[in-house]
């Protein structure tokens, strides 16, 4: 019985996997954590029965704790309480399902306990990957990702040589607003927004994906993953979403992983690499689909994908300036406080506003995501 930790169990892929681990039957759910739904989070720990349950909202732990007082599941609060959850003795595989930067602490403890990574946030990677890769090399542990990209190239390399990658290719949807042009996007509300053609997902990684920020951390991440340089990272959109990302090599061969637009079967190849399971669903009809179309991205009209690829070239601090801003931009444009293209407007400015650090430390990474936050809020 492998053992496993959740954190951000109530989101999109945290349910997902305790779905993959319920339909499996031999995952022991040891630790959960999630932010303030405690809800949702209870039900959980009465189907699950964790000994840990870690919520980083202090009064709403407060609440779950009297909730809960009948079961075995201890519960904890804050930042304190994921990082307890992340080195837990007896867990073996810590799911970093939490959205944003909140996730690279208690990642960064997991991988000094030893525990191996099944990784579905990107911010880690994006805004702190010079520190978390040396250190999952150090402590000699497995980061498996769990992004349907990054487990499409993951795939698509099992077997071969690193040395022998001429590029990666990431696919993108294009998100809601495929072919259309800024004009358009200037009155484009938020339920249109949230309106994904193919996947379904939480609200913060929908807005990502229609404004193709997503696919630029996506591109950042997958650097560090991969150990590929940034030029050598492209993107297509594949409108379909079948084609989930592609690897070409020195000799012009180029490997696709395929499959439905399913979350779950990249949940699952983490948690069981290498060993591939059943996973019941869905199965691609070649017959039924007919084509697979390719096109470039536009990338005078969704200006997230360039500016990723410039804060990535520039490096350092300027991956934690572009993701926070674009944190707190969306966090406002879900809030209905902003529109749409001023998500662009708020990152712009910020990476403009901001002096480059070299090679900053966890703190400096974590002062610079605040100084961002403050510096946006002051004239936003």
């Amino acid at each position: 019985m492998k053992k496993i930790g959740i954190l951000g169990s109530t989101g999109s892929i945290g349910t997902q996997t305790l779905e993959v681990a319920e339909a499996n039957g031999d995952l022991e759910i040891v630790g959960l954590a999630a932010g303030r739904n405690i809800k949702l989070l209870e039900e959980q720990i009465r189907k699950f029965h964790p000994r840990l349950a870690a919520v980083m909202d202090e009064k709403a732990a407060g609440e779950l704790a009297v909730k809960i007082q009948d079961t075995n599941t201890k519960v904890v609060a804050g930042m304190d309480g994921f990082l307890e959850l992340a080195a837990m003795e007896e867990m073996e595989t810590l799911v970093t399902a939490v959205v944003g930067m909140i996730g690279i602490r208690p990642t960064m403890e997991a991988i000094c306990a030893g525990k191996d990574i099944a990784l579905a946030n990107k911010e880690t990677l994006v805004t702190a990957g010079h520190l978390i890769i040396p250190l999952a090399q150090e402590h000699h542990v497995r980061i498996l990702p769990v992004d349907s990209e990054h487990s499409a190239v993951f795939q698509c390399l099992n077997g071969e040589r690193s040395r022998e990658v001429e590029k990666l290719i990431i696919t993108a949807s294009g998100g809601p607003f495929r072919g259309k042009k800024r004009g358009f996007l200037g009155s484009v509300t938020l339920e249109d927004t949230l309106k994904h053609p193919n996947w379904v997902m939480g609200q913060k990684i929908t807005v990502d994906s229609a404004t193709l920020v997503n696919k630029g951390l996506e591109v950042m991440e997958a650097r560090w993953l991969f150990g590929v340089d940034i030029d050598h990272i492209d993107v297509v959109v594949q409108p379909q979403s079948v084609i989930h990302s592609m690897v070409e090599f020195k000799d012009g061969a180029v490997m696709a992983q395929l499959g439905t637009p399913d979350m779950k079967l990249p949940i699952q190849y983490a948690l069981y690499y290498p060993e591939r399971r059943f996973l019941a669903g869905e199965r691609l009809d070649f017959a039924r689909l007919a084509s697979i179309s390719f096109e470039a991205p536009d990338m005078e009209t969704f200006l997230g994908l360039p500016m990723a690829m410039e804060a990535a070239k520039k490096g350092g601090s300027m991956p934690t300036v572009f993701n926070a801003a674009n944190e707190r931009a969306v966090a406002k444009f879900l809030r209905r406080e902003i529109h749409f293209l001023d998500i662009y407007d708020i990152i712009r400015q910020s990476m403009d506003q901001h002096s480059v650090v070299k090679h900053p430390d966890l703190d400096t990474i974590l002062n610079i995501e605040e100084e961002t936050y403050q510096w946006i809020e002051s004239r936003w």
